[in-house]
């Protein structure tokens, strides 16, 4: 029988290749998140914060 699974690239740490691309696609977000919240003008950030709570349907006022 032939072995069907696929198989995973591994670099010299142990470490998956799909895992250390996913570790980096989140520090990536979240220092985009960071810099745009850093950036923002006070009024967007209120905005969609509030914006945000009301499509959870979460009473703020």
């Amino acid at each position: 029988m032939q072995n069907t699974q696929p198989t995973t690239l591994t670099n010299t740490t142990g470490i998956s290749v799909s895992n250390t691309t996913q570790i980096f696609a989140a520090l990536g977000l979240g220092l985009a998140l960071v810099l745009f919240v850093g950036f923002a003008p006070m009024d967007v950030i209120h905005n969609a914060a509030h914006d945000a709570r009301h499509a959870f349907a979460f009473p703020c006022h």
